[in-house]
């Protein structure tokens, strides 16, 4: 009797097993199914005609009328590529989300905004504006600004210049500006004064984040820093007066900032791809160029290779221990 309920139990647990293995496999068989589909959704959508573009330009402080402005390009580039063309104003974060969600097809973005869209949408940047006041034409410099009065001054080398800032007040444009926060950063740990962007109290007597340039500078001239940081092209108007802008004076540059450009989604076919670059340059043609000046005051596009053209913004981001 013991016998036959043992045989009775071992059968009942195979049952159980080859059950419990059906439904397993039915569910795993399942959600291959729903993936496969998934993908095949995936895969349509990328071989679907693309009849409609998407521009996002990302918000700048010197840009007026930008939503204006956009349309305008819009509509030539739209001429150019035979299908309708959209224009979208948004921040650069808004931007990289647009693409990676396929909202998006182009932005014109900074060059951090272009790295993360590339992690996250791998689009690539295939075109970089020129502007009068990059000293590199489409790279720029992050500036250490004091106030004219102030006794700092130049010395032999950047770190004999970098080391008076020891104890002293500083405003960074923001946490995540380029020119205003990870080049300088990156400097001065390359320079071995901080050992990273969570250090800065070690070396600074006080460390504040403004909300753009010209609160950065503000805090100089009002004596509540005595260092700031931003692009040089922030010393003049709009971002301060020209008035205020004679109190102040470069202690430090740090070259190599890359330019804002055009970053394309790898969704965008090839042919495609090299029709909108073309369409793009048109905006440096007499006809439209002036119009692509008062977008964001850039004389013109110029192509350029992505990996090169944001390599030194990738080794600053590194050097700085800063994310992408």
């Amino acid at each position: 009797m013991n016998a036959k309920f043992k045989a009775l139990a071992s059968a009942s647990a195979g049952v159980l097993l080859l059950g419990a293995l059906t439904v397993s496999a039915f569910e795993v068989g399942h959600k291959a199914i729903a993936q496969t589909r998934q993908q095949g959704d995936l895969d349509l959508r990328a071989q679907a005609p693309i009849n409609r573009i998407r521009i996002v330009f990302a918000n700048r402080r010197d840009a007026t009328d930008l939503q204006k402005k956009a349309n305008q390009v819009a509509q030539i580039l739209s001429k150019e590529m035979g299908i309708p063309v959209d224009a979208v104003i948004g921040d650069e974060t808004a931007a990289v989300e647009a693409l990676r969600a396929n909202r998006a097809d182009v932005a014109f973005v900074a060059g951090r905004a272009a790295l993360k869209a590339e992690q996250l949408a791998k689009a690539r940047m295939y075109l970089a504006e020129v502007r009068s006041d990059y000293s590199g034409g489409n790279t720029y410099n992050s500036v250490f600004v004091v106030r004219q009065d102030n006794p700092l001054r130049p010395k032999g080398s950047a770190k004999q210049t970098l080391q008076q800032l020891k104890g002293k007040k500083i405003a960074f444009t923001s946490r995540t500006s380029g020119s205003g926060f990870i080049f300088p950063i990156s400097e001065l740990v390359g320079q071995g004064l901080v050992s990273g962007p969570d250090r800065l109290e070690s070396f600074f007597g006080n460390v504040t984040y403004g909300d753009g340039y010209s609160s950065a500078l503000q805090s100089v001239l009002r004596g509540q820093a005595d260092v700031a940081v931003v692009s040089e092209y922030a010393l003049l108007p709009p971002w301060i007066t020209a008035e205020e802008g004679k109190k102040l004076r470069v202690l430090q540059e740090v070259s190599g900032v890359p330019a804002h450009g055009i970053v394309i989604d790898d969704r965008i076919p090839a042919p495609m791809r090299e029709k909108l670059i073309n369409a793009f340059m048109k905006m440096n043609e007499p006809a439209n160029n002036q119009l692509f000046r008062s977008l964001y005051n850039s004389q013109k596009l110029v192509k350029v290779d992505h990996a090169r053209h944001l390599a030194t913004l990738r080794q600053a981001l590194q050097r700085a221990k800063l994310e992408p």
